[in-house]
């Protein structure tokens, strides 16, 4: 039951073009940044050890700590603020998280892309529920700390500005090898024979654009939409032939329509409910992984994992 009152929590908040955003801050009275609550497992206060595994000056991992018998890698979230993929090798220690009104660390735990992580921040602030118009999309604010970490930006409730991280970002500049792993695995796959069509919808052009080297790679045809509304106008339209489609692959956080609502609506629709469909997400938390599940989603698979992909095209189709 508790489980379904959280779906139907997020599906709401999505019907209502929502989302929410908690709010945090990196020094005492520094600046309001946030990032969504779906992301995020919990927040901590750690007093625990930490244990370095670099004593490298410019490395964005501060080492790892242990909670509740996980160990996590821990990331400083304001170091990374002051680390450019341009100069990688610049000394950043000294930016870090410095707590001076309590004892202790304040770290989100934070999980995504199948990995979990500690990001340390100075204090987290209360939750924000904002409608998707109130977001100004963003590829980053200029400046010589940001280097692109922001996706946008929205108002707190005394109108101060809100900017919104970009925490996938941060992973990968930690874990570079991520990225590669993926180019190295596109190498790999190899055409799949099947005249269907697969209907793709994320919010991320760039997320669009991987999505359409793989299946591109795979010689799959398919067509892309920005958000779940657009896939689901195509699927649904009169004049779309059914028979064509073969499968849906779709992210779970988008504006207008989330992937919780198309995948409701593909399965609670006689017409489409024989649909295999693939949540393709960042947001892999067990949590969302069986809300996706529970709405009878076929297969969730790790952001435009070129493998996966291939893996569940040749499974459906």
């Amino acid at each position: 039951m508790e489980n379904l009152a959280k779906i139907d929590q997020v599906t709401s908040l999505h019907k209502n073009n929502e989302l929410q955003l908690l709010c945090f801050r990196l020094d005492v009275s520094g600046d309001l940044y946030a990032t969504n609550v779906f992301k995020i497992r919990e927040v901590i206060k750690y007093e625990g050890d930490i244990t370095t595994i670099s004593y490298d000056k410019s490395s964005l991992l501060e080492g790892l700590i242990t909670i509740r018998d996980l160990t996590i890698p821990l990331i400083d979230m304001k170091k990374w603020f002051y680390y450019n993929t341009r100069d990688k090798d610049k000394d950043i220690s000294s930016h870090i998280i410095k707590n001076t009104t309590h004892s202790g660390d304040i770290i989100m735990i934070c999980e995504f892309s199948r990995w979990t992580i500690g990001v340390r921040i100075y204090e987290a602030d209360r939750i924000l529920n904002k409608k998707w118009t109130e977001i100004e999309q963003s590829s980053g604010i200029v400046g010589s700390n940001n280097n692109n970490k922001l996706v946008g930006r929205t108002r707190y409730f005394d109108g101060r500005l809100v900017q919104i991280v970009d925490i996938e970002k941060m992973l990968i500049d930690v874990f570079p090898w991520i990225e590669e792993e993926k180019e190295a695995e596109l190498k790999q796959v190899k055409k799949i024979n099947t005249q269907k069509i697969i209907l793709v919808a994320d919010d991320s052009p760039v997320v669009l654009k991987t999505m359409q080297i793989i299946l591109d790679k795979l010689g799959v045809e398919h067509k892309d939409f920005v958000n779940g509304k657009k896939l689901l106008d195509y699927l649904f339209d009169k004049e779309t032939d059914i028979s064509r489609i073969g499968m849906v692959i779709t992210d779970l956080e988008m504006p207008e329509t989330s992937g919780f609502e198309v995948i409701k609506q593909v399965k609670n629709n006689p017409t489409t409910m024989h649909l295999p469909v693939v949540v393709n997400s960042s947001m892999s938390g067990s949590s969302n992984e069986e809300m996706a599940m529970s709405l009878n989603a076929n297969e969730f698979i790790s952001k435009s994992n070129p493998l996966e992909v291939e893996a569940c095209i040749k499974k459906y189709l």
